[in-house]
């Protein structure tokens, strides 16, 4: 794929947000917080035109240099808040940035943080009703060396709050502060255990749970391993359903648990369902839509869609098998539900995936449109290796 220059920030001006063109509008972009080619290039914030319509679909539009080298480019929210400002992480440095994508075709750093109330590397924000974000970090320290991280409330640009520790009563001091999800419906937020650094003996298969209001460690508590005696460990991703008080959390050992008693004094997770799993292939990121939660599982290697509508007995409703070596890992869901972004490892490392989903029937397809001019195989090679990816708001275009 030809790049286009990296762009200058001094060349960025910018607007006001373009109205949204209502919710069964297309994305007009696609936005991957990718990692630099090698250690000598920047990691950047790439764009791609995915209008469908006309003969740009797919092509990169621009990138957006973030200071430094060797951030590894890791999560951004999961999705676009209404304000058009995108948080994504820098794992192994532990920066991260704030793009304004208020000018969608040109985006601009606006804010970056490293460490932030004592805690260090941040992992997962997730937006709060006001706007604001509640953010994961992995880490803290005391004198006796590393310790659980916690939850920071900040603004979009990185301004704290307020801020509470993981690391409670019966806290293993191996935990590391993972993923986050506001409840607020229960006044409960919900946080996972599992650490970046595989080094770590800790199996976390902890569910911590705060009140949201005040942000107090509530609970921690041990999901119940399955029939393979595992499933419950290394928790992933908290995923709220459709009625605003229900959570499903998936663990990167391939089991889906139906979390109970979230609001009274002893909070517990039951296996509803499970994935195959290989050797160093782990189930990966969930979105919820509607009635329905779509996961990665690499093993297949396939994006499967689930019927969670009766939560405590999920069904498969469809699934798409991708490549020999795919290993898709991020999957981020267009606001209009009509395309899901995939990316992830071994071939699609370097390679970005659209899929086609029917979101009455959970059917599920690549997007064959979506490949570069004359390539074998759909799909858009990146100079540098994507992770999180995110659509445009419905619509946007300048």
């Amino acid at each position: 794929m030809h790049r286009v220059p990296l762009l200058g920030l001094a060349a960025l001006i910018a607007c006001t947000s373009a109205p949204d063109a209502g919710p069964g509008a297309d994305s007009n972009y696609l936005y991957l917080w990718t990692a630099g080619a090698d250690s000598t290039q920047p990691d950047y914030l790439a764009v791609l035109d995915v209008t469908p319509s006309g003969d740009r679909y797919g092509s990169l539009v621009t990138t957006v240099p973030v200071p430094g080298r060797g951030n590894v480019p890791h999560h951004s929210e999961h999705e676009l808040a209404p304000d058009n400002l995108l948080l994504a992480n820098g794992f192994a440095t532990g920066q991260s940035f704030t793009f304004d994508l208020n000018t969608p075709a040109e985006p601009r750093i606006i804010g970056q943080f490293g460490d932030l109330a004592g805690y260090s590397h941040p992992h997962t924000f997730a937006r709060l009703p006001d706007g604001n974000v509640l953010a994961t970090f992995q880490m803290g320290h005391d004198s006796a060396g590393m310790t659980p991280g916690g939850l920071v409330e900040m603004t979009p640009r990185g301004e704290v709050l307020r801020s509470s520790s993981s690391f409670g009563a019966g806290v293993p001091r191996g935990v590391r502060t993972y993923s986050v999800l506001p409840v607020p419906a229960l006044d409960r937020a919900i946080s996972t255990t599992t650490d970046m650094d595989d080094s770590n003996p800790h199996t976390a298969s902890e569910i911590q749970v705060w009140r949201l209001s005040d942000l107090a460690l509530l609970h921690t508590f041990k999901l119940a391993q399955g029939p393979l005696g595992d499933e419950g460990n290394y928790t992933a991703e908290p995923r709220l359903l459709a009625d605003g008080r229900t959570v499903l959390v998936s663990t990167f050992n391939c089991g889906l648990y139906l979390l109970e008693g979230l609001e009274g004094d002893a909070p517990s997770g039951r296996l509803v369902s499970s994935f195959p799993r290989g050797e160093d292939v782990y189930c990966a990121i969930p979105v919820v839509t509607g009635n329905h939660y779509l996961v990665t599982v690499p093993s297949i290697p396939a994006v499967v869609s689930l019927d969670v509508s009766n939560p405590a007995e999920p069904r498969e409703m469809g699934r798409v098998t991708l490549g020999q070596g795919d290993v898709p890992h991020w999957i981020s869901l267009e606001p209009n539900t009509k395309r899901v972004v995939v990316t992830g490892y071994g071939a699609l490392r370097n390679r970005v995936l659209l899929l086609t989903y029917d979101s009455t029937t959970g059917a599920l397809a690549v997007d064959e449109r979506f490949r570069e001019p004359g390539a074998s195989e759909a799909g858009w090679r990146m100079a540098g290796v994507p992770h999180g990816a995110v659509f445009g708001r419905a619509g946007n275009r300048e």
